[in-house]
């Protein structure tokens, strides 16, 4: 073990000690059940541990202040990942049953457009508005730098980091 190691494992568990409980419960009571509590709890540590291997977490001065910083940001991610799947279940509810996918492709399904999902919040919003109008919708690049107010060269840049991406998830999926 490297010098700083036992410091830094004695921090962490120090900190979920200290504040578990306490996160768990201020998440459940935005969330109103406790599954998702833990779980998005369990995350948050996760991310807080990530960060302190690479070094990128400061001294916590306010550690709940942190805590939930991170949490919130989870939060929303839950919450997106439960509208999408609510929009892919109504739509596959207004399918021909002869249409509609097994139970094995519906899950296969839903779990790509979460990743997808996921991938595309790393971008900023109007990158991300204008590659789900584009792959989505059908919306030409004129009419997207028309509402988006931007030209159409930066439509296309906004296409390329989209692509981009994408391209990502493909290679660390395919490694």
């Amino acid at each position: 073990m490297a010098g700083g190691e036992p410091t830094l494992q004695r921090e962490i568990h120090t900190l979920y000690s200290d504040h578990h409980g306490w996160l768990c419960s201020w998440l459940r009571t935005r969330l109103g059940n406790s599954f998702d509590a833990a779980d998005i709890a369990q995350d948050t540590f996760m991310r807080v541990l990530i960060g302190y291997r690479a070094d990128a977490i400061p001294v916590l001065c306010e550690p709940r202040a942190y805590l939930t910083t991170v949490a919130k940001r989870l939060l929303i991610n839950h919450y997106e990942r439960q509208s999408i799947e609510r929009a892919y279940l109504a739509s596959l509810m207004a399918l021909p049953e002869a249409l509609t996918p097994s139970v094995e492709e519906r899950a296969i399904l839903l779990e790509t457009l979460q990743e997808l999902d996921t991938l595309l919040d790393a971008l900023p919003a109007k990158v991300r508005t204008a590659f789900l109008m584009s792959q989505l919708e059908g919306v030409a690049y004129a009419d997207i730098a028309a509402r988006l107010q931007v030209s159409v060269r930066t439509v296309t840049r906004y296409m390329a980091q989209g692509f981009t991406q994408c391209l990502k998830l493909m290679l660390a999926q395919a490694a």
